[in-house]
């Protein structure tokens, strides 16, 4: 969608056949990311006990999962995807994921909110620097042919890797209370026993490949400047920006900040809900996928370019009435129904934006052009639980599920006429 039609593929050629070694790196890459990511999932149900052990509000709760979570970790990752451009990127992974065990340790630990703070935007880093990594490592990895399909299980991994935080998070906080005897409130046990993961994930990314990055096809110089890259498509991508970043916004007021809101609005205990959660998240991100390529398939045949903005513009549209709704929903279960069909919508709209990216970046500048996109959806994602606990705080008395919808729609409404705009240029 952000790519013009004269603007040639990054790669031409067709690479070998899988090798089991590429296959496994691919599978670790996504169970790693996964375990990086479950720590989001952990942290949303514990919010509740977070707040309560440091005494702050719904404000300073969606700063810590926009600002915290999001703003900051990608911003700091756009030089470290630079370095990766430059040096191994298996040697890089391997830092990160080593950063993130200590850093969970560091936030596990703190005995204030202000070091909490420091500890999960640095930890954030090293899940943010890993994604725009990973997906330049995979079209050194995969056949062309199989590419689609190695982007979509990648994501796939991940976001079963998120939804286990929902799902097990209450019996990862068991486990660390049994495992951790010392005197603690049960949340930090539950992160601290969360970041002894690290450890057989450094030992199994020795095992991994390191590819040879891919010959670049185009002498063009925007092939060597990434400035250049963003000023001959800028328009393409300013507007591919607005459809995708506003949809960002309404996705991120809900997300990080539902489980509490349910919490507080239902009473439901936080097994009932992370358990829900936990179900919720892994069947709309993996089962949006296959949708999204399907959907591609057939559009594509009729509307060509415009085909990727039309099933954003539609997913945007869809989502609407699921927030709306969420303001009437008399029962847990159908706020979680409502909850559902929400991300799903919204998550096949997003299901192939790492595709598009590929086609359109030439391979000397794949990490730091993904690592410059995260952190420009990330200014979209930080805002959306910002502003909602902010709207929770100082005109809704705390109806914290009420703030996720009314900062939910408008981001729709304008997402959905972007990816409108954007269909009509192609």
């Amino acid at each position: 969608m952000v790519a013009s039609a004269s603007y040639p593929a990054a790669s031409t050629g067709e690479r070998a056949p899988w090798t089991l070694r590429a296959l496994f790196t691919v599978a670790f890459l996504g169970v790693t990311a996964g375990v990086q990511m479950s720590d989001r999932g952990l942290q949303s149900i514990l919010l509740s006990a977070i707040q309560t052990s440091f005494g702050v509000g719904d404000a300073t709760i969606g700063a810590l999962q926009g600002l915290a979570g999001v703003l900051v970790a990608s911003a700091i990752a756009v030089p470290i995807a630079r370095l990766a451009d430059r040096i191994s990127r298996k040697r890089v992974l391997f830092g990160l994921i080593a950063g993130w065990s200590a850093l969970m340790v560091l936030s596990a630990l703190a005995p204030s909110f202000p070091l909490f703070f420091i500890g999960r935007a640095a930890s954030g880093v090293t899940e943010f620097a890993m994604i725009p990594i990973v997906y330049s490592l995979i079209p050194d990895l995969a056949p062309e042919r199989h590419r689609v399909a190695a982007n979509l299980s990648f994501a796939a991994l991940m976001a079963a890797g998120s939804s286990a935080g929902f799902y097990f998070g209450e019996t990862i906080v068991q486990a660390g209370q049994a495992v951790f005897t010392f005197d603690a409130e049960p949340w930090r046990k539950g992160l601290l026993l969360l970041s002894l993961a690290g450890l057989p994930l450094l030992g199994a990314s020795l095992l991994t490949d390191d590819p040879r990055r891919g010959i670049i096809a185009s002498g063009d110089p925007v092939s060597a400047s990434l400035i250049a890259f963003l000023s001959e498509r800028w328009r393409a991508i300013g507007l591919f920006v607005g459809v995708a970043g506003s949809l960002m916004i309404a996705v991120q007021a809900l997300n990080p900040l539902i489980a509490l809101a349910l919490e507080r609005r239902y009473g439901a205990p936080m097994s009932v809900i992370g358990h829900a959660l936990g179900v919720v998240t892994l069947l709309t991100s993996i089962g949006c996928l296959p949708v999204a390529g399907v959907l591609d398939r057939m559009l594509r045949r009729r509307f060509g370019l415009a085909a990727r903005p039309i099933i954003m513009g539609c997913g945007a549209l869809a989502g609407i009435p699921c927030a709306v709704l969420l303001l009437a929903a008399g029962t847990v279960d159908g706020a979680l129904v409502l909850v559902g069909l929400f991300l799903f919508v919204t998550c096949i709209a997003n299901a192939l934006v790492p595709t598009i990216l590929q086609d359109l970046t030439p391979e000397s500048l794949r990490a730091r052009s993904f690592a410059v996109w995260s952190f420009v959806v990330s200014v979209f994602c930080a805002v959306g639980p910002v502003v909602a606990g902010a709207i929770s705080d100082l005109f809704l008395g705390g109806r914290l599920l009420t703030a996720i919808a009314v900062t939910a729609v408008p981001a729709l409404v304008i997402s959905t006429v972007c990816a409108m705009r954007s269909a009509r240029q192609r």
